[in-house]
């Protein structure tokens, strides 16, 4: 993901992804009255290369509220204290004599010491009534200190509090096991960490989960990216990468030390790394697919995460993967050598003729560790996409590319810039095939490992931008795209799955899908795999076509980008429809009705039976209709 505060973003966008970036614009015109379009001509008979389901793949990235506070479950900000207490950028406010000492920290550079009497405190947490909290404290402290008292606080006075209270505490750290019952709802609830009578107390970390999180991870985040069915995630990142190195994240999760964020703002605590992720990858069902860094990092660094993932017990890595307790290999198949290496916003970024010679040196070693592993290449359309087709066309199974689309202020602009972006770039991998020696006899498709829109402002934490309407519509068009080109582009992952740019969106205690995230759990779950032939005039109406797998019925998506309701008619040959099916139906009442956690939503998901099908699609306004249409 392009780090846009050290480029001009958008006429970055505009030259080498060719969509518009005005986060500023606002959509104030209409498409005009949708035409009652001239028949659409349906072959069932003529067939394309089957749907890949690795078009519906996402990327989650160390950035902003995606991964921490939206799929992990922690509630407190800054756990390890990578920031003195006090410090403008910490959460923790100190209450009376608090130093931070280097000696002997417990994790990172130094450790907050209490001066009896004398505490710390956070506010800003979300709680819900009658929820449970668990979690931990870790402290040590001088001979004969104590007592320290832990609170959870969600309200004023003495009744709006829970008091845990340890006696003493040891000279040397230890756990101290955390309990509360939250007493009602808010989203400013506060922990107090209170050392009572002489001495010091040394907070080593602490750590608070609401009790229901699962390994870590949050409930409600989890159960809609179940409903999302992506079958890859994409992980570590991102910018990310190219500045992190990957054993922080392993081991005891209270002596990770936290760094600072290497491409984004903030703390990465290292409390999600990669035994985390393939966690989380099994919890929703999905294959991992591990980029490594190919920015600051190195080859060795590279072949240690492969080992580590999917080395034996007789391997060095897959000992120490062992002793972490998970002693049967990963097995991951999809790794990424490394991130917009095209970019200078990019860490470790180098001229072209230099990068292919890396990408190509960590292909070999890595290929040479697993041969069963599939290799991404970074690509860029034009020269970059060009060079490495040419150059490392036998070390790479897949090519990324990469887009992100601002807003535009004609409605159908908006929502056309997402298909007419993707079909661009399949037309430049076409001509490399047509004419890159180094190609012939080769297909190496392409891996869209980013796409979305990219606009507005930070609603959801950094990057966390709202969807509306009209962006769903946009991304229901990509995925006909998708389905149209289907023999070149293999995996796309959407950008970023929760609020980062996200199909998700979360608050403090809820979580929902954004608009965006309701056309892709749609059409995954619903749309067929198999592409038929489909010809209509180019317009705000926009249909696509498949066979279901096992050919019982046909799908039929119609995206109507435009404020009045069509009825759009069709002929179809190479099969007979039975009549009867389901509709499945995206709507709003305006192009930028959007959808908020915790709040009724206002872009939904309707289903209703299909019972006589006549010789048209009904299209309501501003709407994605899925039809299934059993055949007989």
């Amino acid at each position: 993901m392009v780090r846009y505060a050290s480029i001009v973003l958008p006429l970055l966008l505009l030259i080498v992804f060719g969509c518009s970036t005005s986060g500023k614009e606002r959509a104030s015109k209409k498409a005009g009255p949708a035409k009652p379009p001239a028949s659409i001509a349906m072959d069932a008979a003529k067939t394309g290369t089957p749907i890949s389901k690795y078009i519906y793949s996402q990327f989650i990235e160390h950035l902003g509220r995606c991964i921490y506070t939206g799929i992990w479950a922690e509630s407190l900000e800054d756990r390890k204290f990578f920031y003195p207490v006090n410090a403008a950028e910490s959460p923790w406010q100190a209450i009376g004599p608090v130093e931070m000492t280097k000696e002997a920290p417990f994790v990172g550079e130094h450790t907050p010491r209490l001066i009896a009497p004398a505490g710390i405190a956070q506010g800003g947490l979300g709680l819900v009534a009658g929820k449970e909290y668990t979690g931990r404290i870790i402290l040590a402290g001088t001979k004969g200190t104590g007592p320290v008292e832990v609170s959870l606080v969600w309200g004023e006075g003495e009744k709006n509090r829970q008091t845990l209270r340890i006696s003493s505490v040891n000279s040397k750290y230890s756990m101290y096991p955390l309990r509360f019952m939250a007493g009602a709802g808010t989203d400013n609830g506060r922990l107090e960490i209170a050392a009572r009578g002489k001495g010091c107390v040394l907070v080593g970390t602490l750590s608070l989960m609401p009790a229901d999180n699962v390994n870590g991870m949050r409930p409600d985040t989890l159960a809609l990216l179940k409903e999302l069915n992506a079958p890859v995630y994409r992980w570590p990142g991102g910018n990310f990468v190219s500045g992190y190195n990957w054993k922080d994240g392993l081991g005891d999760p209270d002596k990770r030390p936290p760094r600072k964020n290497p491409a984004w703002s903030g703390v990465e605590h290292n409390d999600f790394g990669f035994d985390e992720f393939m966690r989380f990858c099994k919890e929703v069902n999905a294959e991992p697919y591990v980029v490594v860094n190919s920015g600051l990092g190195d080859v060795s660094l590279a072949l240690e995460e492969l080992e580590y993932a999917n080395g034996g017990l007789d391997t060095p890595m897959g000992i120490i993967r062992a002793a972490y307790g998970h002693p049967e290999p990963y097995g991951v198949i999809w790794w990424g050598i490394g991130n917009e290496m095209y970019g200078n916003w990019q860490l470790g970024h180098m001229p072209l003729e230099e990068y292919v010679k890396k990408h190509n040196t960590y292909a070999e070693a890595m290929r040479a560790k697993d041969p069963a592993i599939k290799l991404i290449g970074v690509g860029a359309t034009g020269p970059w996409s060009e060079t490495m087709l040419s150059q490392c066309a036998n070390n790479m199974d897949l090519l990324s590319e990469h887009f992100y689309c601002g807003e535009k202020p004609d409605l159908l602009a908006h929502v056309r810039q997402i298909p007419d972006t993707i079909r661009a770039k399949v037309k430049a991998h076409r001509e490399y095939h047509a004419k890159v020696p180094a190609l012939a006899g080769k297909h190496i498709p392409i891996c869209m490992d980013e796409w979305n829109y990219w606009y507005g402002p930070d609603l959801y934490g950094e990057i966390g931008t709202r969807y509306f309407l009209k962006d769903a519509l946009g991304i229901a068009m990509g995925l006909h795209e998708y389905y149209r080109v289907s023999d070149t582009v293999f995996m796309a992952n959407y950008a970023q799955t929760v609020n980062v740019i996200g199909a998700i969106k979360t608050s403090k205690t809820a979580a929902a899908f954004d608009t965006t995230g309701l056309v892709l759990k749609l059409y995954r779950n619903e749309f067929g795999v198999v592409p038929i032939a489909v010809e209509y005039p180019k317009g705000p109406i926009d249909v696509m076509a498949a066979w279901t797998e096992d050919r019982s019925a046909l799908t039929v998506g119609v995206v109507n980008a435009s404020t009045e309701a069509s009825s759009v008619p069709f002929t179809l040959t190479g099969a007979a429809l039975s009549g009867s099916g389901t509709r499945w139906m995206i709507m709003g009442k305006e192009p930028k009705s959007f959808n908020e956690p915790g709040k009724e939503p206002q872009v939904i998901i309707q289903e209703q039976p299909v019972q006589r099908l006549g010789t048209a699609l009904e299209s309501p306004p501003l709407s994605i209709c899925l039809y299934r249409l059993d055949v007989k």
